[in-house]
């Protein structure tokens, strides 16, 4: 009843291990699809490793979390070697998730990431708290943004590529067509929002040492679900959707609002692993209950 096809695959579920949360190896990944995932997506990762900020990097706050990360990854050497291992160990679609500093190094690791054999590829161009190192996220700019789907396309060969979008810039509808024009073959949509800050009044100084971090969890949730509204009237391609699904309710929205498949994250966080058997359950219990079959027919049914 749950099962989705997304491209050329089939899902035993809709749910997504987001990037972010135990993409980082294969023993982890495996884990989650035991627990009922459909697919997994690695950390986002990039040519070369990155220690990323200096911790306090991560704070849950009462309707999310704060987080500046700072994209820290083993680099791409490792996350190849990750990816076939978990190629070899499991047969649930795996999602590499990569960036670059420039639009030339997005064209790189594309080309070494295919080794891998990943079943898609995810293009993070919006990530919120590395503006100081990378500057304005490529995704805010429709040019960077073509310039990067062709060049990744170039390089991607028969491996789709999924652009992962903010919910800033120009709006979010336009640069998913832009995506689409230029060949990517579905959109993620979104990715954390901000930057945000929290402040320790008693210390009377932010609480990450990066200052400012991307919100994720329950509070982007309305934002999430009008993005995917946004892109699911604008384009034609797939939408993964991203941002503050902690409930089957929450997921519901997601597919009502034109979501092919769902992004778990900061969810995982503060649930575990379990949440997917949860939210999977809640998916199929809400079908039922409207005496529907299939996903499908209530996938972008907020729109009619």
């Amino acid at each position: 009843m749950i099962k989705t096809r997304l491209l050329n695959f089939y899902l035993k579920s809709p749910l997504i291990l987001a990037s972010g949360i135990l993409g980082l190896t294969a023993s982890s990944m495996k884990r989650v699809i035991e627990f009922g995932a459909g697919a997994v997506t690695s950390k986002s990762f990039n040519k070369d490793w990155r220690t990323g900020h200096k911790n306090p990097s991560i704070v849950p706050f009462e309707h999310g979390m704060l987080n500046a990360v700072g994209l820290s990854n083993p680099g791409l050497d490792e996350m190849i070697k990750e990816i076939q291992l978990y190629k070899e160990e499991c047969d649930t679609p795996i999602i590499a998730s990569i960036f670059g500093r420039s639009i030339e190094e997005f064209g790189e690791v594309t080309r070494r990431t295919c080794e891998a054999e990943p079943d898609m590829i995810e293009v993070n161009i919006s990530c919120p708290n590395v503006h100081s190192e990378f500057g304005q996220p490529f995704g805010d700019s429709c040019p960077d943004t073509a310039k990067i789907v062709q060049i990744v396309k170039e390089h991607a060969g028969n491996i789709p590529v999924a652009i992962k979008l903010g919910p800033h810039g120009p709006g979010i509808g336009v640069i998913a067509k832009v995506c689409e024009e230029n060949g990517a073959d579905a959109i993620t949509a979104i990715n954390t929002v901000g930057p945000g800050m929290l402040i320790d009044i008693d210390v009377q100084r932010p609480v990450l040492s990066n200052l400012t971090g991307g919100i994720s969890g329950p509070a982007i949730l309305p934002v999430a679900v009008k993005s995917v509204y946004e892109v699911y009237k604008n384009v034609k391609i797939p939408i993964i959707g991203t941002g503050g699904v902690t409930k089957p309710s929450d997921a519901i929205q997601m597919i009502l609002a034109g979501s092919t498949a769902i992004g778990v994250g900061t969810a995982v966080y503060y649930e575990g692993i379990e949440v997917f058997r949860k939210l999977n359950e809640g998916i199929e219990k809400y079908l039922l209950e409207k005496g529907y079959k299939s996903i499908e027919q209530i996938r972008g049914a907020a729109h009619e």
